[in-house]
C-alpha cells in the first residue's frame, strides 16, 4: 500500500518511518500526503468494497496517474470500487 500510494520517499524521510507520530489531524502533512496516507490506510483494510471520493483531487496529475494505475487498477483489481472524481480525464 505504501509504494502503490507513492509514499515510499515520504516514509524514508520520516525519523521513525511509518511509526512516526505526525501530529494531531496530520497537521505536519501536506494535502497530497494526507490524501495518499488515507488511501493507503484504506488499502491496508483489505475490504471487498471501496468507496473513493475524489481521492486524487489534491495530487498533481503525474502522481495521481501513478496512484490510479498502481492502487486502483492493480491493488484493487479484484475488489468492487466506486470512485467519484471531479477530473473529467
Amino acid at each position: 500500500a505504501v509504494s502503490s500510494c507513492q509514499l515510499t520517499k515520504d516514509m524514508e524521510a520520516l525519523a521513525a518511518g511509518d511509526q512516526t507520530e505526525i501530529g494531531e489531524r496530520g497537521a505536519t502533512l501536506s494535502g497530497g500526503q494526507k490524501a495518499r496516507v488515507s488511501l493507503a490506510r484504506a488499502l491496508f483494510a483489505h475490504k471487498d468494497i471501496y468507496l473513493l471520493d475524489d481521492v486524487l483531487a489534491s495530487l498533481d496529475k503525474k502522481v495521481g496517474d501513478k496512484i490510479f494505475e498502481k492502487a486502483v487498477r492493480d491493488v484493487l483489481s479484484t475488489k468492487t470500487v466506486l470512485m467519484v472524481t471531479s477530473d473529467p480525464q
